[in-house]
């Protein structure tokens, strides 16, 4: 018998009464008065201004405004020119023929050119430096240059999905000229793009100022200066965008958007896009069970969950890829059974005096309603009989945990793929060789390392689609929601909508 609580209910149950009305009082709102600024208030800073350096996906929207990718998506993720003018996967995924842009220019003047490729793609990797760029080109070993305007791409084993590593996460071009002038450590205080904007004033985890790039190639940006609040507090960014310190905002609990869209001269939205809710799972100590695995995940009720801190805007999820992408698998459910985990624990042996134990850890305020959510998990678990220790950490130490191996049994963490595409859902998340994913266990890592090579795209998405059910069936892997994410801006403040919800400075403009 599944059990039905909304979001007063659950919040009740959790110790976490709802804020009567509203957390602030109502402020008079005023309207930017020079349309050539934005203020946006930004849940968290860059980790590095070398844009090679560090995968994080909430800085992305940050390094498309200072640098370019060689291809860009347009807002519905469709791959796009932009760096790159036309490239051609080979059938057998070992090359890829590319031509560039010539009329491309560094904020310094300096013109792009085929060596800033090789340089960025190929003698970074190989330089020894620790970039996670490494990792997405790990197969790439030469940039072959046919003229000053084209190349060839060139991998040690079928590499299906080169083209979206080209537009995603790292894969941001920098000047060969200007790095090697002034090495790696200055370039990553003074950096210099290719982008529609240039970095003016940096001020660490507070303030990041950008002007606009007036020699940039494409379409130029419509407002003249980018301020960008780093803004860590979710109540901070509500109370920023309430008062009219920022003129969007993003990230803040629902209930509050929900608010604050009755706001005059405010607008709100609730926008899901592809990325994950999900548990990142060990493969040992408190889960090294499958049986204690399985039980966490049949108790977990998702859609009371989506309920109460979406208002059921956010899908529950059975397998680790988001509706309308290629790994989705719409008629596959994970069933919520909180009876069948009691019988599990009961069948492995814990009883309520040997209960099954295991940490949680989570972020507080990086995604709306983050911490909220774990505490409700903590109660579900103890409902069945299970015993959890939650642990809150902050978003940046997530990564350093996550790359050392000292992550807890499981982290509610939001898992980004901008590209849609499986390999970087489950691929990136079970592939015990890559610093992604939490999970070692080398059996699913094996069949993971096999479709990473597959260049047949139908037997590839075929293959992402089985190897996900079996991890969920596992246990290595547990999807709760689909991610969503709170928008709130002034409502003469226009922006372009992308289906991964990137939030660009170079799409806005006033009216």
């Amino acid at each position: 018998m599944t059990f039905e609580i909304d979001r007063r209910n659950l919040l009740q149950m959790l110790g976490l009464a709802a804020v009567g009305g509203s957390v602030l009082s109502q402020a008079t709102f005023a309207f930017a008065a020079d349309t050539d600024n934005v203020t946006i208030g930004w849940p968290s800073d860059v980790p590095s201004w070398d844009p090679n350096l560090r995968f994080v996906p909430d800085a992305q929207p940050i390094f498309k405004l200072v640098f370019d990718q060689p291809l860009d998506q347009a807002p519905d993720l469709k791959l796009i020119p932009n760096l790159i003018s036309k490239w051609e996967l080979k059938p057998d995924g070992l090359s890829m023929p590319f031509e560039i842009r010539s009329d491309v220019k560094f904020h310094n003047g300096d013109p792009m050119t085929m060596e800033d490729f090789k340089y960025t793609f190929v003698e970074r990797v190989k330089s020894g430096l620790k970039l996670d760029i490494a990792n997405s080109w790990r197969t790439l070993t030469d940039i072959e240059i046919t003229s000053p305007t084209s190349g060839v791409m060139k991998f040690s084993a079928p590499t299906p999905t080169a083209p979206q590593w080209l537009a995603f996460l790292g894969s941001y071009l920098v000047p060969k000229k200007y790095v090697e002038s002034v090495g790696p450590e200055e370039f990553a205080k003074k950096p210099i793009g290719t982008g529609p904007y240039k970095l003016v004033d940096y001020q660490m985890n507070s303030r990041i100022v950008l002007e606009r790039n007036d020699d940039y190639f494409g379409a130029k940006p419509k407002v003249k200066r980018v301020t960008i609040d780093i803004i860590k507090d979710p109540s901070a960014r509500t109370a920023a965008i309430q008062s009219g310190q920022v003129d969007l905002t993003v990230n803040i609990p629902v209930r509050e958007a929900e608010r604050l869209g009755k706001t005059e001269g405010l607008t709100a939205e609730i926008n899901p896009f592809t990325r994950l809710i999900l548990l990142q799972m060990r493969n040992d100590k408190g889960f090294s069970d499958m049986a204690v695995r399985l039980a966490a995940h049949h108790a977990i009720d998702k859609s009371a969950l989506s309920k109460a801190f979406y208002g059921g805007a956010a899908v529950p999820l059975s397998i680790p890829a988001t509706p309308g992408t290629p790994g989705y698998l719409p008629d596959y459910k994970f069933a919520y059974d909180p009876e069948l985990s009691k019988k599990l624990l009961k069948d492995a042996g814990y009883t309520a005096d040997k209960p099954a134990t295991f940490t949680l850890a989570a972020t507080n305020g990086q995604f709306p309603s983050d911490f909220d959510i774990a505490r409700a998990l903590v109660q579900m678990w103890q409902k069945v009989g299970l015993k959890v220790e939650l642990q809150q950490i902050e978003y940046s130490k997530y990564f350093e945990l996550n790359r050392g191996g000292q992550l807890p049994e499981a982290t509610l963490y939001s898992f980004d793929n901008a590209t849609g595409d499986p390999e970087i859902f489950s691929g990136y998340l079970m592939n015990p060789k890559m610093p992604f994913g939490a999970w070692k266990g080398q059996e699913i890592g094996d069949k993971i390392l096999k479709l990473f090579v597959e260049p047949v795209y139908e037997k590839r998405i075929a293959g992402y689609k089985e190897v996900a059910k079996e991890a969920v069936e596992t246990g290595a892997n547990i999807p709760i929601l689909q991610s969503v994410q709170t928008l709130v801006r002034k409502k003469n403040l226009n922006y372009v909508k992308y289906g991964n919800a990137w939030v660009l400075g170079s799409t806005m403009s006033w009216s």
